[in-house]
């Protein structure tokens, strides 16, 4: 190697690569051999019998409002996981599916789907590193893939490559999307520009991850196309077989599933955690439910909405700010690729929302437009103190990392006027 680098150098100073690289890197790869040549020669593996509530695969939290901890799935949870998933009410799997997961598999095993396309007999397309709109394309053209997952920045990047290219979504005909809310826009372009059916779900790692996955039920249907809109993409899911959930206000009360009142969502399933790993303290309280950290209201068609992570609810001077649906109206605004909501600290009311805005590149997006913008769709004392424009930290699972931004502007209304705007 040593010997080869200064001739490489010599060369690359003269602008006469090609055959000298060419030869280098056909050297390095004489004795490689292919996947199905490296399996030719060898038997099938044996293998082992395992007790179903044996462990299978450790996956860890990822952290976005706390330390990531790891929660430890048995080859039982993961089975009936699979079969719950694959079900009508939930991904509604079968053999003539080809599925596209755009979530990693150390994501909560991609959400189950690898476990779930086995059992249902699916195709089964994996794009590795390759989430950008363009590689995304090929494989659902080339492959012919009818359903894909993923958090909502994968899709931003989709869609912003189908507007440039002009293409039309190929075979592509469900997406499932969860992590964080589905902005409604993004629901709509799919839907009516691309034919291809958006629905949101809703799930941790504590329960393998399935919870809720918002899909129509002929309830909805008699109400209209415009009225099930309404439903699956302002909602996370409805409740599926397996899961319990309940909400509870601060006293543990339960509260009546009528849409409208929201408290602690609490989950209660065969596949949620009971503690976490190498913790001998149980997840689970008396009545084996597992406190979720969310907030959220249930309505008596069964479908859930997350109001707020309880950690990222804003408290106003004693009253509650969403910053989910702050961001979900701001992301709606064109030519914003990314909208966070963060509370920061304020001398007079405790704490405010401030904007983070990342904007598509090139995109003129300016503070007033986004101001006009959210004006008419939230309540006048939900407008944030400040609307900031930077790139929003993602972690390694797509998710906005709020823990980054709070740090990162809290002092930002101390330090500026009520009103300062960071361009």
């Amino acid at each position: 190697m040593d010997s080869v680098r200064p001739k490489r150098l010599k060369k690359r100073q003269t602008g006469r690569v090609g055959a000298v690289e060419a030869e280098f890197f056909n050297g390095l790869l004489e004795d490689v051999l292919g996947y199905e040549q490296l399996i030719a020669d060898e038997q099938p593996l044996d293998w082992p019998q395992f007790d179903e509530n044996a462990g299978a695969v450790l996956c860890y939290t990822s952290g976005t409002t706390g330390d990531p901890k790891g929660v430890l799935y048995s080859h039982r949870s993961v089975v009936l996981h699979a079969m719950a998933a694959g079900l009508s009410g939930a991904f509604g799997l079968s053999a003539f599916d080809c599925i596209m997961p755009c979530s990693s598999l150390y994501h909560g095993t991609a959400w189950g789907i690898p476990f779930a396309a086995a059992i249902n007999g699916c195709k089964f397309v994996l794009p590795c590193d390759k989430m950008d709109g363009a590689s995304l394309q090929e494989l659902i053209k080339t492959e012919g893939v009818t359903l894909s997952g993923g958090v909502p920045t994968i899709w931003t990047m989709y869609l912003a490559h189908l507007e440039r290219s002009g293409e039309d979504s190929g075979s592509l005909a469900r997406l499932v999307i969860g992590g964080s809310a589905v902005p409604r826009a993004m629901a709509e372009t799919f839907q009516t520009k691309y034919g291809v059916a958006v629905c949101q779900l809703w799930g941790m790692t504590e329960t393998s991850p399935l919870g809720v996955v918002a899909t129509p039920t002929p309830k909805l249907a008699e109400r209209g196309q415009q009225a099930t809109n309404d439903t699956i993409w302002t909602r996370q899911g409805r409740l599926q077989f397996g899961i319990e959930l309940k909400i509870v206000d601060e006293e543990g009360r339960e509260l009546p599933c009528d849409g409208v009142s929201s408290g602690s969502l609490k989950v209660r399933g065969p596949w949620t955690v009971e503690r976490y790993y190498r913790s001998e303290v149980s997840a689970l309280d008396e009545d084996g439910w597992f406190d979720t950290g969310d907030i959220a209201t249930l309505d008596a068609d069964g479908f859930m909405r997350i109001t707020d992570r309880s950690k990222d609810v804003i408290k106003s001077g004693g009253e509650w700010v969403s910053s989910i649906d702050i961001e979900n109206v701001a992301a709606a605004c064109p030519g914003v690729k990314v909208a966070a909501v963060v509370g920061v600290f304020h001398p007079k009311w405790e704490e405010r929302p401030v904007l983070v805005i990342e904007p598509h590149v090139d995109a003129k997006v300016t503070v007033d437009t986004i101001l006009a913008h959210l004006e008419p769709n939230i309540v006048k004392w939900w407008m944030p103190d400040a609307v900031i424009f930077d790139a929003v930290p993602l972690t390694a699972t797509g998710k906005i990392d709020k823990k980054v931004l709070r740090e990162r502007y809290r002092n930002h209304l101390v330090e500026n006027q009520p009103s300062a705007v960071n361009q």
